[in-house]
């Protein structure tokens, strides 16, 4: 009877998980009843660790599949021996904004192999833009399709088209990849991994067992990657 008085005694302050994470313990004295009714601020905490948790675990059995990139389409170090995910969309304004603080972190970080995850699902275009940058990278142009796609602010066919002549990218050969629909199962596997890990929105990053997201800015990012490279 007491564990049920205190996992909903948690459950008020915490909602369901809490409760859950509370009853897992074995935990159900009146004294630790006590401390939680006066202590209510360790429950975030309790909470932000089960989370974290919770990240590891989903990240850890699709990680090497995570952070292999499709051929090309890597920012920074190829070689580099920390790895930070980027799903991304470029009809994604947060995700604009964060392109100079992946600059910056890259400028930084020497070792910092940016993985980038097409992730097209905010317009009915994101997903013609998602083909073309997986074209451009197959051409050898993908960074500079990147900068460009994003500088031209929307994605439409003209701006894709815009954006990957200025890049370099042979249009001809990017068509015939493009209809071939050889890049499908690229972006089907990325939907695949990115619904596995929770990931519903752009921008979303990965770096070793941690996933942020939103436009998190530099300190942010450079904290997580400094994370990864303590821990090995």
């Amino acid at each position: 009877m007491m564990r049920w008085i205190v996992t909903i005694a948690v459950s008020l302050f915490a909602g369901f998980a809490g409760a859950a994470l509370f009853a897992l313990t074995g935990l159900s004295d009146m004294q630790t009843r006590s401390y939680l009714l006066a202590n209510p601020e360790v429950l975030p905490e309790a909470m932000e660790v089960l989370q974290t948790r919770d990240t590891a675990a989903r990240i850890a059995p699709v990680r090497a599949e995570l952070e292999t990139p499709f051929p090309g389409m890597v920012l920074g170090n190829p070689a580099g021996t920390i790895t930070l995910v980027e799903f991304t969309d470029y009809a994604c304004t947060y995700c604009r904004q964060s392109l100079p603080d992946v600059t910056s972190l890259i400028a930084a970080n020497p070792d910092l192999k940016v993985v980038i995850r097409e992730y097209p699902i905010l317009t009915e275009h994101s997903a013609d833009a998602a083909r073309m940058a997986l074209a451009a990278a197959q051409q050898g142009r993908f960074a500079q399709f990147h900068d460009a796609m994003f500088a031209a602010g929307q994605v439409t066919p003209a701006t894709i088209e815009a954006a990957a002549t200025s890049a370099g990218v042979n249009l001809a050969m990017a068509r015939q990849a493009i209809e071939s629909g050889r890049f499908e199962s690229h972006l089907q596997n990325t939907m695949f991994l990115a619904q596995n890990l929770g990931i519903s929105g752009t921008p979303a990053w990965i770096v070793g067992d941690r996933a942020l997201d939103g436009a998190v800015g530099l300190d942010a990012l450079g904290r997580a990657v400094a994370d990864a490279r303590e821990a090995g």
